[in-house]
């Protein structure tokens, strides 16, 4: 189905707009901010490791506000059970029956804050959520509603007490990124008071509009080429000597979709090698497994799949149209 030129321009300029309202708290961050509009828009979740302080929350916070959505947070610690994510069924003695109380993971948005602090077993408590959005509680399936997303924080600096998350939820992450600390001039906009308060924001789109906008970006056009070098950069993955695991087809899947979503964004209607190779480190990275051998010698997954974007030629501007 090819999307009508009309429809592509709409859809970017509210893409701009969401940007434009949740840069208003989170200053001088505007790429990370156009990452996890394009996971939401992509059905997608984002997995940030970053240092406290950096704006995680207010990020989560204005997002759902700007589409007139629910937000919740989650404080993992090591004590957190499945259940105070999820939710549970309570016997009630008036009525003689079981209520199910919602857990916070009935959100637009849910933040997942230092997720690598809780047991494996709390962690595990978001796989089927995050992959179908829905959850099973007593045999009986609730869907969280749309749209959805996690975004998850796990804090880099401090080890202690926390448990490195296993690879089948890193590979349910669309992408992985960084806020990182603002550079000097947004700093000096921060402390003068130019951030707006996340719960002053206007809604900018429903959440029915955000919806519509995700099936848009399922539409876009891929030619043939560009699938093959996806697929051609992720094999390059697997059988790179540094790797020891490489990049899934739900990762491939996932780069497919995120480039889809970018390419509208921008507005067009089709997607571009350039879509691929401006989305395949914060895609693909995080779900690499090196060797220790490597992992001694310093080299990174961010740096892994960098040199595959050098080594694996992409078909031209004019081919992949």
């Amino acid at each position: 189905m090819t999307i009508p030129q009309e429809q592509a321009t709409w859809f970017a300029d509210t893409f701009r707009l969401l940007a434009d309202n949740v840069e208003h708290a989170v200053l001088g961050k505007r790429h990370v901010i156009e990452l996890v509009l394009t996971a939401l828009l992509s059905e997608g979740h984002v997995l940030l490791e970053d240092v406290p302080g950096t704006g995680k929350t207010s990020l989560a916070r204005a997002l759902a506000q700007s589409v007139q959505g629910t937000n919740t947070r989650i404080q993992f610690t090591p004590d957190l059970l499945p259940g105070d994510i999820t939710g549970i069924t309570v016997y009630d003695q008036k009525t003689g029956a079981f209520e199910f109380h919602a857990g916070p993971v009935f959100a637009n948005v849910v933040l997942a804050d230092e997720i690598n602090r809780a047991s494996p077993k709390t962690q595990s408590a978001l796989l089927e959520v995050m992959e179908e959005g829905r959850v099973t509680i007593d045999a009986v399936t609730r869907p969280v509603g749309v749209p959805f997303l996690v975004i998850a924080t796990q804090n880099p600096v401090e080890q202690a007490g926390t448990y490195r998350l296993p690879e089948a939820q890193l590979d349910r992450f669309l992408l992985k990124t960084s806020l990182g600390y603002p550079d000097h001039a947004a700093t000096v906009r921060i402390l003068d008071g130019a951030a707006v308060a996340t719960d002053r924001l206007e809604p900018i789109v429903t959440p029915q509009a955000l919806v519509a906008m995700a099936d848009l970006a399922r539409d876009v056009y891929a030619n043939a080429l560009v699938l093959d070098y996806i697929a051609r950069v992720v094999d390059a993955t697997r059988s790179a000597e540094q790797v020891r695991l490489g990049v899934s087809i739900r990762g491939a899947l996932a780069l497919t979709r995120a480039a889809r979503t970018r390419a509208i964004s921008q507005g067009r209607t089709y997607a571009t090698p350039d879509d691929v190779k401006a989305l395949a480190v914060p895609v693909l990275a995080h779900r690499l497994i090196l060797h220790p051998e490597a992992e001694f010698d310093g080299v990174t997954a961010e740096a892994v799949v960098g040199q595959v974007l050098l080594d694996v030629a992409p078909p031209t501007q004019r081919e992949a149209v």
